[in-house]
């Protein structure tokens, strides 16, 4: 029995190594014809697959919009690192309990403030905000409005502790950096009603901009890119400031070697 087991042992044996003979035989002969067909098509190009797309199903809709508020942005003058770096961890731990909406010069807000003296204890102003000022925690925003005839102006310090909301009534921006210019300007342009309920508004969509302002900015001399004018102005005051085009500027070459100025200038 055991010389029977032996050779039954040694016949699978020589059988196993007779198959992994073939299976290379096999192999050699099938890589050998693909090395002697120059004429075969080239395999397919490795194409590496598309990239997940990952979205953030915690974030609201309205923080989509790309706003950065400006009170972050560094003065361009020489700074304190640690300074800066300390108001920046007090704006934000402030923003965590106020919540602060973008807006800009020429939105209409509305802010409740406490106030001791008041008989609710807080206090309520509605207008449309002229300027925005200071960096870090002393950011400053300025807002008018007209009450019994009489141009009001209150500024408000955009991160006090007093400040305990801030509606955004109207967004809408201006091109300006500031509408100081609506004090001469007729009473109309700065008069909100104070019981102005809150417009609705695209979380995602472009922020209309809205007139007057200081310059004609639609005219093409200035090329400002970014702002779509068609949205506040009408197709005759687009096709108005059109006119204004000067395509033959562009190519004056006597425009560089213009000496009028100089030779009109008073000798020193």
């Amino acid at each position: 029995m055991a010389a029977c087991a032996k050779g039954i042992d040694k016949f699978m044996f020589s059988l196993r190594l007779l198959r992994n003979l073939r299976l290379e035989n096999e192999r050699s002969i099938s890589t050998s014809m693909c090395r002697l067909a120059p004429n075969s098509e080239e395999p397919p190009k490795f194409t590496p697959p598309s990239k997940p797309v990952i979205i953030d199903k915690t974030q609201s809709v309205a923080s989509l919009r790309k706003f950065l508020s400006p009170e972050f942005i560094p003065p361009r003058q020489r700074t304190d690192p640690l300074k800066f770096s300390i108001e920046r961890k007090d704006m934000i731990r402030r923003r965590k309990v106020l919540n602060i909406p973008e807006f800009y010069v020429g939105s209409i807000l509305g802010v409740t403030m406490a106030d001791s003296n008041a008989s609710g204890k807080t206090n309520r102003f509605v207008g449309i905000c002229i300027q925005r000022g200071g960096k870090g925690l002393g950011a400053t925003f300025v807002l008018r409005n007209i009450i019994d005839n009489q141009g009001v102006e209150i500024c408000y310090e955009l991160y006090s502790p007093r400040i305990q909301k801030i509606d955004v009534l109207k967004l809408e921006k201006r091109l300006d950096d500031n509408l100081m210019y609506l004090r001469d300007a007729m009473p109309e342009y700065s008069t909100v009603d104070p019981d102005m309920k809150p417009v609705p508004f695209s979380p995602t969509g472009e922020v209309p901009v809205n007139k007057p302002w200081s310059k004609r900015w639609e005219r093409p001399k200035f090329n400002i890119q970014g702002i779509r004018f068609d949205l506040s102005l009408t197709p005759e005051q687009m096709e108005h400031a059109q006119k204004w085009a000067q395509p033959w500027q562009e190519y004056d070459m006597l425009k560089e070697y213009d000496t009028s100025k100089l030779e009109g200038a008073d000798p020193q």
